[in-house]
């Protein structure tokens, strides 16, 4: 796991870098584009454009402007936030990945080891199954390797392994619901930090001048608004991973009957 979540990491450092790469390269080929219609557009054309590109950002590009909130955000109290979201997105990388590697057709899965029962018997049944990745696989083996002792210990075995393979879908999760909670936390740490600067600055001039306040408001909504976007974007991940994990679990549980079921018959042959 640690050398996936280093791939990953390195991968998304790179990504991230050439997106950057081409927006900066993008930005710059289209000022120059309107440089040279500038004086093709009349004063209305030019308003409506100005609107529409929302200059209030001082024309920089998206990246710079991010850059220049979480520097205006103070460095110490945005990094925090964007360290939760940069490990949580990796956790969740590396268990969207898992979770796709342990989807399989069940339905499929179990019609390839009935064959292969009613043809090679349970050695033959069995060899599919080491052959199929993913937890259904490993649960219908475990009860196959026990069938010589009966329906009742296959079923037995069936859920325990079941339940244990459940676990290792549900591994990880944990994190991901710290980071959720915890990025909001640091937000609103920094924007008590940030009102307690601003209440500082008052009194120190012994004045209530909006210059006085502005720094340290600016710094309780930088930080709140970054802590509130990474929980959102993690909460969303988070959701999506649980609904495939329970999907996971009601067919590992369905096919789990149908493979009693199944045995129960070449039982009775």
């Amino acid at each position: 796991m640690k050398k996936l979540l280093t791939i990953v990491s390195m991968v998304g450092l790179l990504t991230f870098g050439t997106v950057n790469l081409y927006a900066q390269e993008a930005a710059d080929s289209t000022a120059a584009a309107q440089t040279e219609q500038t004086d093709a557009i009349t004063p209305a054309e030019e308003a409506v454009a100005d609107a529409v590109a929302g200059e209030d950002l001082g024309g920089q590009p998206m990246h710079q402007a991010l850059k220049q909130k979480f520097i205006e955000g103070g460095v110490g109290w945005m990094s925090p936030i964007l360290l939760c979201l940069v490990l949580g997105l990796a956790i969740v990388i590396e268990r969207v990945i898992y979770l796709n590697l342990a989807t399989v057709n069940t339905k499929k899965l179990l019609e390839k080891v009935e064959d292969a029962l009613n043809n090679g018997g349970i050695e033959a049944a069995k060899d599919v199954c080491r052959n199929t990745r993913g937890p259904v696989a490993s649960i219908f083996y475990q009860g196959l390797d026990r069938t010589s002792e009966g329906i009742d210990v296959v079923e037995k075995s069936v859920a325990s392994y079941g339940s244990v393979q459940a676990g290792q879908l549900e591994n990880g999760m944990s994190w991901i619901s710290l980071f959720i909670a915890l990025s909001p936390m640091l937000g609103f740490m920094g924007t008590v930090v940030g009102m307690i600067a601003a209440f500082d600055a008052i009194e120190a001039a012994g004045d209530i001048a909006p210059a006085l306040v502005a720094g340290g408001m600016k710094i309780a909504l930088l930080t709140t608004v970054a802590g509130l976007i990474a929980a959102v974007i993690l909460q969303l991940f988070y959701n999506y991973l649980v609904a495939k994990i329970d999907s996971i679990v009601i067919s590992m549980e369905d096919a789990s009957i149908s493979l009693v079921d199944i045995l129960t018959k070449y039982l009775k042959k």
